[in-house]
C-alpha cells in the first residue's frame, strides 16, 4: 500500500476540526499532528495518536509532516504565520481578505521558494471554488459581467475579526444577499451594483464588562475590507443568548455570470452552494488542496500557488485512468 500522505494541523478550532475529521473520510491521508498556542495538555484531539505541540515548537515537525493546514485567522494570524510555516512546510492556508491576496501571495512565496516548499494559499470556497468558477465563466462568456453572492451564513474571517477588537467578549456576523440584486443579476440586464447594494452585515457581539459598547460599534462600521463597504448592523447580546440562537455555522452563496455569444444570443451561468457547515465545508475544500500541494512537492514544484495553478486531477485519490472513465 502506497505511504499515506502525513497531515499536521496549526491551530485546533472549527477549521481545524473540520480538518480532523476530513482527513479522516480520505484513506490515503492521515493526521499527525496539531500545533497550538495553547497549552498542549489542554487541547484534547480526537484522533488517537496524534502528536500535539506547542506552537514555538512547530520547527521540530518539519521532516514528519507532508502537509501543514493553517487554520488561523486573515485578520492577524495567517500574515504572519504563512511565511513562517511555509519557510518549514508545504502549506495549505484559506487566507480570504480578498484586497491582500497578491502582498500575501508574495510574502508566502518567497518563503516556500527559499524552503524549497509548496504552498498554496486561499483555498476554501471564497476564495477558492467560487474563484474557479468566476474564471471559467468569464473565460466562456468574455462579453458578460459576474456578480457573487454569499450568504446567508456566518462569516468566520468577519466574525473572527470583530473578536479581535478590544472589548469583545464573543462575536458571530452574518453576510446577508441582497434579494433584489440577485433577481437583477439574474435577469441578463447586467446591472452595475455596487458592495452595498448586493449585501448587509448583521453582527451579533458579546461585551465584555465595562466595554465601549458604542466604541465597538464604531469599529466594526469602520473596519477597512470588512465592514466600511456595506449596511452594517450590530447587536449586543448575551453569551447565553449568543450560545442559543447563533451556535449554528450554515453559510452558502451564488456566482453568476450574465453574457453573450454570436448573435446577440444570451445565456446565465451559475454555480450556487449551501452549507450547513461553513468550517467543515472549508475544511474539506483545504484537504483535498493538500493532495495537490503533496503531489506537486514531490515533482519539485516549489512555490506559492493558488486554486488558478492546480490541475484538477491533482485534487482526487484516483487514478488519471479512473476520473476518465468515470467522471468525464
Amino acid at each position: 500500500m502506497t505511504e499515506k500522505i502525513k497531515i499536521g494541523i496549526v491551530g485546533y478550532g472549527n477549521v481545524a476540526r473540520g480538518v480532523e475529521c476530513a482527513v479522516a473520510q480520505n484513506p490515503d491521508m492521515e493526521l499527525c499532528a496539531v500545533v497550538t498556542r495553547r497549552d498542549p495538555a489542554s487541547v484534547k484531539v480526537r484522533t488517537p495518536g496524534v502528536k500535539v505541540v506547542a506552537a514555538a515548537d512547530a520547527a521540530t515537525l518539519a521532516g514528519a509532516v507532508d502537509v501543514m493546514i493553517l487554520c488561523g485567522g486573515s485578520a492577524t494570524d495567517l500574515p504572519e504565520m504563512g511565511p513562517q510555516h511555509a519557510a518549514l512546510f508545504n502549506t495549505i492556508d484559506s487566507f480570504d481578505t480578498h484586497a491582500r491576496i497578491p502582498e500575501y501571495f508574495a510574502a508566502v512565496d518567497k518563503a516556500a521558494a527559499a524552503g524549497r516548499h509548496t504552498s498554496i494559499i486561499s483555498v476554501g470556497w471564497d476564495p477558492g471554488t467560487f474563484s474557479l468558477n468566476r474564471l471559467f465563466a468569464e473565460s466562456i462568456l468574455p462579453d458578460g459581467a459576474h456578480y457573487t453572492f454569499w450568504g446567508r451564513g456566518v462569516s468566520q474571517g468577519h466574525s473572527d475579526a470583530i473578536r479581535r477588537i478590544p472589548g469583545v467578549k464573543n462575536a458571530i456576523q452574518y453576510t446577508i444577499p441582497v434579494e433584489s440584486a440577485m433577481q437583477a443579476a439574474r435577469s441578463g440586464s447586467q446591472p452595475e451594483l455596487s458592495t452595498r447594494e448586493k449585501h448587509t452585515r448583521e453582527c451579533f457581539v458579546v461585551a465584555e464588562d465595562g466595554a465601549d459598547q458604542a466604541q465597538i460599534e464604531r469599529t466594526i462600521r469602520e473596519m477597512p475590507n470588512y465592514f466600511s463597504d456595506y449596511d452594517t448592523t450590530v447587536h449586543f447580546v448575551s453569551e447565553d443568548e449568543l450560545k442559543r440562537d447563533h451556535s449554528k455555522m450554515p453559510h452558502g452563496g451564488f456566482v453568476i455570470r450574465s453574457g453573450r455569444t454570436g448573435e446577440g444570443n444570451h445565456h446565465v451561468i451559475e454555480y450556487s452552494l449551501s452549507l450547513d457547515s461553513n468550517p467543515e465545508f472549508t475544511a474539506s475544500v483545504l484537504v483535498c488542496y493538500a493532495r495537490a500541494a503533496y503531489r506537486l512537492s514531490q515533482k519539485g514544484d516549489h512555490g506559492a500557488k493558488t486554486v488558478f495553478d492546480i490541475a484538477p486531477a491533482l485534487l482526487s485519490p484516483k487514478s488519471a485512468e479512473q476520473l476518465r472513465r468515470e467522471l468525464l
